[in-house]
């Protein structure tokens, strides 16, 4: 992997898409030789039903959460059907 250290655009002979964009100006380290490239995700968005498997694997792993003042998390998936 190598450093990016320019805000040159993916394919210079068109206009970036709003992705494109989005994923250079987040863009750490571009990937090389089939490896993926390493972006800095600035917001997180968790909820109720797949977020408990990332959390699991992070502390399988030892690693905190980085930013808990950039994680949101919403219980928006498991709406009780009876009261609560």
């Amino acid at each position: 992997m190598t450093d990016i250290t320019s805000d040159s655009p993916t394919i210079p002979d068109r206009p970036r898409t709003l992705a494109e964009k989005v994923w250079d100006n987040h863009l750490v380290v571009k990937g090389e030789n089939g490896e993926p490239d390493l972006i800095y995700i600035d917001l997180h968005l968790v909820h109720e039903v797949t977020s408990p498997q990332a959390f699991d694997g992070l502390r399988a792993e030892g690693r905190p959460v980085r930013r808990l003042d950039l994680t949101i998390a919403t219980e928006d998936h498991n709406t009780p059907t009876l009261d609560i």
